[in-house]
């Protein structure tokens, strides 16, 4: 059969991703009518409905969704064949990586001036992945794993584990007296959704009588659980290594007692087989800068 368009494939991309004519317009710069149109074309082109009119809003149909979920991962290998290729253009090398948006904001882009100062040939595009994935179907050339060892297919580097350190905003930590684990029951706290019971483990950990607040604040990721530590929204247990740069200024303080150790590690990945001269630089770079900071990490 004939390929529809791509300018047809994006309207319908973006329309699927925000289930709205309106926000994908907004997105690729067209009218809310001229991505429905093109949609609408594209239907008759498959000869079968992408959305079911709901009201006032579009849903995917079965058919829909399931072009949705498989285009979305063509679009991505377009898009890394296209910056290869400018970058090869520009004699350099492009990779592309997977990461997690956590360990990528706090920890890899701060550290990212010296790979580029030692790398100039050597473009990154990243972005975020959750879960692993196979990286046949989504071309990514590396990817950063938090958990086990069980990324199938796939080649694992281990980077470094975790150590949760309790940390507080000076203001909170001094209205409670958090020099002293004895008002730790009653202090307000900032959980992370998918570690809910990490307060639990670390006071048993630490012995600290009494059980931890349940009613605090929830985030589903760290980010967000260390800004609303900075802020003063309760006090928080989180990975050392995302935190350092705020305990060395003071914007937080961390409470008195040990470290929680994680079973789980980070990991580089990346697909069996020989390895390009770009991820092999990659993987090298991030090794050292590993060996930097042995004082630091758990």
């Amino acid at each position: 059969m004939r390929l529809p368009s791509l300018t047809h494939l994006r309207c319908f991309d973006s329309a699927a991703r925000h289930q709205s004519f309106t926000a994908a317009g907004e997105e690729i710069g067209l009218t809310q009518s001229a991505v429905s149109k093109k949609v609408k074309e594209l239907e008759t082109d498959l000869g079968f409905a992408l959305f079911q009119r709901v009201g006032r809003g579009v849903v995917l149909t079965a058919a829909g969704a399931g072009l949705a979920a498989d285009l979305a991962q063509d679009l991505g290998a377009l898009r890394s064949s296209v910056q290869k290729a400018v970058a090869a253009g520009a004699g350099r090398s492009a990779l592309r990586i997977a990461v997690l948006p956590t360990f990528a904001n706090r920890w890899l882009i701060p550290r990212l001036p010296d790979f580029f100062a030692r790398h100039p040939e050597i473009e990154l595009s990243l972005s975020t992945r959750l879960e692993p994935f196979d990286f046949v179907r989504d071309p990514f050339d590396l990817a950063i794993h938090y958990g086990g060892d069980n990324w199938p297919g796939a080649r694992m580097v281990e980077l470094f584990g975790e150590q949760m350190v309790p940390i507080a905003a000076p203001e909170l930590f001094a209205s409670h007296r958090l020099d002293s684990m004895e008002s730790l029951p009653e202090v307000p706290l900032v959980h992370l959704d998918s570690r809910s019971d990490a307060w639990g483990d670390w006071f048993l950990e630490a012995g600290v009588q009494g059980k931890p607040r349940q009613d605090g604040r929830y985030f589903d990721q760290y980010s967000m659980v260390i800004g609303a530590a900075v802020a003063g929204l309760g006090a928080a247990i989180v990975p050392f290594d995302m935190v350092s740069d705020e305990l060395a200024s003071g914007a937080l303080r961390r409470l008195p007692g040990p470290g929680l150790r994680s079973n789980k590690r980070y990991y580089l990945v990346r697909p069996h087989g020989v390895a390009a001269d770009a991820v092999q630089k990659f993987e090298t770079w991030i090794t050292r800068q590993l060996r930097q900071k042995t004082g630091d990490l758990a």
